[in-house]
């Protein structure tokens, strides 16, 4: 991760047995898919280090908080339009986000949880272009949970230990997953439209 996150990390350490940190976590959540700039992944980190037989139940509350503030960013997004989000992304990453949805459609939101693009960028311009709520809400599932419950896992299993590793490795890797899920999606279309012509010929 970034110094920035390690350091923000090492912030949460004293609110991580807090009462309340739960509740700070799935707002932290909630508020990141629609327009707060912190993911909640170093938080997660430093309550799930801090109560390891948790970590599983707090990845689902990240997820459950994640996907929520989604719905309400598509739902933004549907409703406003492209000016809800030139306010606050640049055209760069704009651009690159619309060129998923138009390469890659539904699985745009899948490839967007393994990203550094900000996940709310793609949640709301799932609603800009008309994504239908059903797909868009399944993909935030599976893409924010495969997310959230890797790190709820790893914690799990390895407890404190894990935490130079997430400190020093969890942002490449994710990045090489998210790397990863494009080239397989691109070789599945690829293959569908190399069947379809082939389809089209007889």
């Amino acid at each position: 991760m970034s110094e920035l996150l390690t350091e923000l990390a090492h912030w949460t350490d004293g609110f991580a047995q807090s009462d309340w940190s739960s509740v700070l976590l799935f707002l932290l959540a909630f508020s990141e898919s629609i327009f707060f700039p912190i993911p909640p992944d170093p938080l997660l980190i430093a309550i799930g280090i801090a109560k390891p037989g948790s970590a599983i139940w707090l990845a689902g509350l990240v997820t459950a908080g994640s996907v929520a503030g989604a719905v309400v960013g598509h739902t933004l997004g549907n409703r406003l339009g492209r000016p809800v989000l030139n306010r606050f992304v640049s055209d760069n990453k704009l651009g690159y986000a619309e060129s998923l949805f138009e390469k890659f459609g539904v699985w745009a939101i899948i490839i967007a949880a393994f990203t550094p693009i900000p996940y709310k960028v793609f949640a709301i311009l799932a609603g800009v272009m008309k994504l239908p709520i059903r797909p868009f809400l399944l993909a935030s599932l599976i893409g924010r949970g495969a997310r959230f419950f890797l790190i709820g896992v790893l914690i799990y299993i390895f407890g404190e230990s894990i935490q130079t590793f997430f400190d020093d490795y969890f942002m490449w890797i994710t990045i090489a997953v998210g790397l990863g899920i494009v080239a397989v999606v691109a070789a599945a279309f690829a293959l569908s439209r190399t069947r379809r012509a082939k389809g089209a010929e007889r």
